[in-house]
């Protein structure tokens, strides 16, 4: 993939090989995020686990104290009284199985985060095919299975994040806005990283956190030091 001239510019402020201090990083990462739209913030942690083992999984959710500056918009499968107090609680949409066929037939995806309520995953499950590929499906481990929808919407319209291992044990996941303050990258970056330390496996081995770089939507990535961490 070619290369703009933002990014090779930006990419000579730092040393590529070095590993900074969080703070360090992220008043890099600001600054070379130069492009005309306020860039995500994002980090990316490899894992010394083998996702491929269920005992090794990485999978959680945690709310982030600054939000990720993004509008999420949320659909809440549900059924009765349920439905109410999901649209009461803020929920973009909420309903049952009529969103089915507006989903498989009509592609209908103007949602970021679906919630559902237990009594619900029948009909969910049906949709499997279609919002499993993009990461959309409710688990109970991100708490987006679950009868309290007040708190699922609640949590998520504040800024709780989903994490979760890809294919190559990486996790990658919002932390902010280039906006923000670095005080407040830095409050989120610090809940995320004690979340998945938290959530490290028992059967893990080893290294746990082999690297953890952090990179706006359109700079380079910038590595960061783990011992405080580990």
């Amino acid at each position: 993939m070619k290369k703009s001239k933002k990014y090779i510019d930006a990419s000579k402020l730092y040393d590529k090989t070095a590993v900074y201090e969080f703070e360090e990083a992220v008043a890099l990462v600001k600054k070379m995020a130069t492009a005309k739209f306020d860039e995500t913030i994002e980090a990316h942690l490899r894992l010394g686990v083998d996702g491929r083992h269920a005992d090794q999984q990485v999978r959680g959710a945690v709310v982030l104290p600054h939000g990720t500056g993004k509008t999420v918009k949320v659909l809440v499968f549900a059924k009765g009284d349920k439905v109410d107090e999901a649209l009461a609680a803020g929920a973009d949409y909420a309903g049952g199985e009529e969103l089915v066929p507006k989903i498989q037939k009509d592609g209908w995806l103007d949602f970021d985060v679906v919630v559902a309520t237990p009594d619900m995953m029948g009909v969910v499950g049906r949709l499997g095919r279609v919002l499993g590929p993009k990461g959309l499906m409710p688990n109970p481990k991100a708490g987006t299975v679950t009868m309290d929808v007040t708190k699922a919407v609640n949590d998520i319209k504040a800024g709780k994040i989903e994490y979760r291992l890809d294919k190559a044990n990486i996790i990658h996941v919002p932390v902010g806005k280039a906006s923000f303050t670095e005080e407040q990258l830095d409050e989120n970056f610090q809940t995320l990283m004690d979340a998945i330390v938290k959530a490290k496996p028992s059967a893990a081995k080893g290294q746990y956190l082999k690297s953890v770089v952090i990179a706006s939507t359109m700079g380079p990535g910038v590595k960061i030091n783990t011992t405080r961490f580990a």
